[in-house]
């Protein structure tokens, strides 16, 4: 195997980018690599691709004639079987110290102008590549003509590429918020894509970050998803952080939302929100309290609980639960429990880090979730004011 190895090695990793998967998968069976070697060739052959040019635009990837769409367990995932166009660049927010990478991922022969774009925030240890193959979102992308847009953390902002979620200060959490929004205002304006149907959705530190952006700047997205995600409002440093995590929120989380918004009046944003009854890392308390802040937030619940009138559906399904909470028929939040899922992406590759083929497919929920949501009201007055009350 070694000898196989070697002649594949040699042949340059550049190449397996450009070749058609199922010439790859071949080469792969003949040679008897195991997934973790093949691995350890895609995740080097994505670097030796990302290392020139911060703008550079790799080659549309085409699924062989016949073959189906699905995931590959050896050799290049799920972002390299869709169909579409990778773009990586940074990006630097006007008056910034630190530009942020990022991946965009385009589905082919489809027109941007007005199409919807879904912003996906990775969680610690992950990169926009783990996340796209691990998540399958771009495989969706090409299904439903949306784009796609991997904000990523730095080394240099965190040694784990962790989001600052619970710090809003300027220079932490609140700059990375503010990093994004910039960005999302630049690609929408660049490429037309309809500014009432951009969507959130994060993992771990990524949900953490979404949490601050939704409080920080609804008028910027139409919905949001939260997997795994920390309670918000009550951390303000990373041993604070690591207790909510633990624990959950010490505090009333309506109380916290109210705390956040200081008198402002929020115009709501529609939340998806999943959590493993496993979770170890994140306490599956979280996503309680979330569901909790994120109804008082939309104006479903006060003190007291769910507002009357407001019709609240369960559906039991094998393995996992659904809590959705419908306004005028339609859910405005909806809480996902998988019971047996740890700290991973739910449905997701289970050969990349933090994803586990336990439970539903998140990302297809996700995306269900998204396609009826619009931000008619896509006013940024709100958020300019925030941001200009962040400390």
């Amino acid at each position: 195997m070694t000898k196989d190895l070697t002649k594949l090695w040699a042949g340059g990793m550049r190449r397996l980018l450009a070749i058609q998967n199922r010439a790859a998968r071949t080469a792969l069976r003949e040679a008897g690599l195991r997934a973790s070697d093949a691995q350890a060739m895609w995740l080097g052959a994505q670097a030796a691709a990302a290392a020139p040019a911060a703008a550079e635009k790799t080659q549309p990837r085409p699924t062989p004639s016949g073959a189906p769409m699905r995931e590959s367990r050896v050799g290049p995932r799920a972002a390299a079987w869709a169909a579409g166009e990778w773009q990586r660049a940074e990006h630097l927010p006007k008056g910034a110290s630190r530009a942020l990478p990022y991946g965009l991922y385009l589905p082919p022969d489809r027109p941007t102008a007005g199409m919807p774009v879904v912003v996906m925030l990775h969680g610690c240890k992950q990169t926009m590549d783990s996340f796209a193959e691990g998540t399958r979102m771009n495989l969706l992308a090409d299904r439903h003509g949306f784009a796609v847009v991997y904000p990523e953390q730095s080394v240099q902002a965190h040694p784990h590429q962790c989001w600052h979620w619970y710090d809003a200060r300027q220079s932490a959490g609140g700059g990375e918020a503010a990093a994004i929004v910039s960005l999302v205002d630049t690609l929408v304006e660049e490429h037309g894509f309809d500014r009432s149907r951009v969507y959130l959705a994060g993992l771990s530190a990524g949900a953490g970050l979404a949490s601050l952006l939704a409080m920080r700047a609804p008028g910027r997205f139409a919905a949001l998803a939260l997997h795994s995600g920390p309670a918000f409002g009550e951390a303000r440093s990373g041993v604070a952080a690591l207790d909510v995590m633990r624990r959950g929120l010490h505090h009333d989380p309506a109380a916290l939302v109210e705390n956040e918004l200081a008198g402002r009046q929020h115009p709501g944003m529609p939340a998806l929100i999943v959590q493993g009854g496993n979770d170890a890392v994140v306490a599956p308390v979280n996503a309680d309290q979330l569901t909790t802040q994120f109804l008082h937030l939309n104006g479903l619940a006060d003190g007291e609980g769910v507002r009357q009138g407001v019709v609240a559906h369960e559906h039991d399904a094998d393995g996992y639960t659904i809590h959705d909470y419908l306004r005028d028929g339609a859910s405005v939040v909806r809480f996902c429990r998988v019971d047996a899922l740890d700290h991973a992406w739910s449905g997701g590759d289970d050969t990349v880090p933090f994803h586990s083929s336990t439970g539903p497919d998140a990302s297809t929920m996700i995306w269900d979730f998204f396609e009826t949501q619009r931000r008619a009201d896509a006013d940024t007055a709100f958020d300019d004011e925030l941001a200009q009350g962040a400390g």
